[in-house]
């Protein structure tokens, strides 16, 4: 939401065009940098600036080692990596 990006005073980086649900294409603000934190987790990461909630996308939460508990209804630190945030790195091959 607008107002959260003005409390933050995060600067504005570009245009990004987004397709929203209905699959109509809007041209929103794309702020940054934010920091993001959770627990004993932190990512930095961009926000487009558009409707009323915010939304935590995929890329910081995998960048936090996050996961879902469905049956729970929450978000929580990986149990199986408690302490730091563990990721997967795969090298391509020639």
């Amino acid at each position: 939401p607008e107002h959260i990006a003005i409390q933050l005073q995060l600067q504005e980086l570009e245009m990004r065009e987004v397709t929203l649900a209905d699959g109509r294409r809007r041209s929103v603000p794309y702020m940054g940098p934010v920091e993001v934190r959770f627990g004993n987790r932190r990512c930095f990461t961009g926000a487009m600036v558009l409707g009323n909630e915010v939304l935590l996308g995929a890329i910081p939460m995998e960048d936090m080692d996050l996961v879902l508990q469905p049956s729970l209804q929450r978000l929580s630190v990986n149990p199986d990596s408690p302490n730091i945030p563990q990721s997967v790195a795969m090298a391509a091959q020639p």
